[in-house]
């Protein structure tokens, strides 16, 4: 499926716009960090990387962000986002009506994101139990599926932490308004 070229050519670094502009309201501050294992192989590719929350049916409720090979001649990249294959079914297909949030795979290590609430989809997330959900598929390599529960309530403070099984290592996600 072609991929909305507003979406394609939206490359992030810190902060992830998803949804516009931030408005003057008072914004909180989301931390995404993501350990990234280095892998013990011959040919190593870089995993292609997604976070979203999903809400307490399991229903996609935001996409925060997506990493994949943005570079590749001709959008190749592209063909490899259906082996994030839970994401891809939930919202993934849907990429049309997604604002920008990719950006360029990244390397082994510790990955952080900082992102201002006010300027993402988060910013329509009612008070409630989610889980922040990040998933990881490597070209010749595995797949990983970490949840992270998180009670969101843009007035307090929230954190929680999950562990992956092998593409992605410890996933902590916090919150401060």
């Amino acid at each position: 499926m072609p991929i909305n070229p507003s979406l394609r050519n939206a490359v992030w670094g810190a902060p992830l716009l998803l949804s516009g502009l931030a408005t003057g309201a008072s914004a909180g501050a989301l931390s995404v960090q993501i350990d990234i294992p280095q892998q013990s192989t011959a040919e190593y590719h870089k995993p292609y990387v997604v976070g979203w929350v999903e809400d307490a049916t399991g229903a996609a409720a935001a996409n925060v962000f997506i990493w994949y090979d943005v570079k590749k001649r001709d959008n190749a990249g592209q063909k490899w986002l259906k082996d994030l294959r839970a994401w891809w079914r939930k919202s993934g297909r849907d990429l049309a009506s997604t604002d920008g949030f990719s950006g360029a795979t990244r390397s082994p290590g510790r990955q952080t994101l900082s992102l201002d609430t006010n300027a993402t989809a988060l910013k329509a997330l009612k008070a409630g139990s989610y889980l922040f959900v990040v998933e990881a598929s490597r070209e010749g390599g595995g797949h990983d599926l970490v949840k992270v529960p998180l009670t969101w309530n843009p007035a307090k403070t929230a954190a929680g932490a999950a562990k992956g099984t092998g593409e992605l290592g410890d996933v902590r996600v916090s919150y401060k308004p």
